[in-house]
């Protein structure tokens, strides 16, 4: 941490330390996250739902093409970050085009202030289309991932 002073190094690295602990317990990726070293501030908000139909959702540019538009749901950022389809490089991506997924299913990853935060699915469905391309920048409530309900498409 560079032209940080030492005690607010000291406090931050404590303040990420209890932070991991507490996105470990909330259960569900934070859509927010705050920090200060002085006076000493930690603010963590959760998401809501990050299942919303898509329909009402507006093409992502990407480095995926385009495909026409899909009905079904979006599984969207939970906060604002970088998007990463696999848990490493080189690694298989979470899922791919036609994988059947499951509530509570990790699709992804949004790396944000160096935390790794899961993406996962809150419904069934299969993989229709993966919309946010991998290593991007997303944005709060970003489509990353279209799923149709599971027995469509097939």
């Amino acid at each position: 941490m560079t032209g940080v002073p030492p005690e607010s190094s000291a406090i931050l690295q404590e303040m990420c330390r209890h932070l991991g602990g507490l996105l470990a317990a909330g259960g569900a990726p934070a859509s927010r996250v705050t920090m200060a070293a002085g006076p000493v501030r930690l603010e963590v908000e959760w998401a809501v739902p990050a299942v919303r139909p898509a329909a009402a959702l507006a093409p992502v540019a990407g480095d995926v093409p385009e495909t026409p538009e899909t009905p079904g749901a979006a599984v969207v950022a939970p906060l604002v970050g970088t998007f990463y389809r696999a848990p490493q490089p080189g690694a298989a991506p979470f899922v791919a085009v036609g994988d059947l997924v499951e509530p509570g299913q990790q699709v992804g990853i949004v790396e944000a202030m160096k935390l790794m935060n899961p993406v996962l699915a809150e419904r069934a469905g299969r993989v229709a289309r993966i919309v946010a391309g991998d290593g991007t920048s997303v944005e709060y409530e970003q489509p990353l991932v279209l799923l149709e309900p599971a027995g469509e498409g097939t």
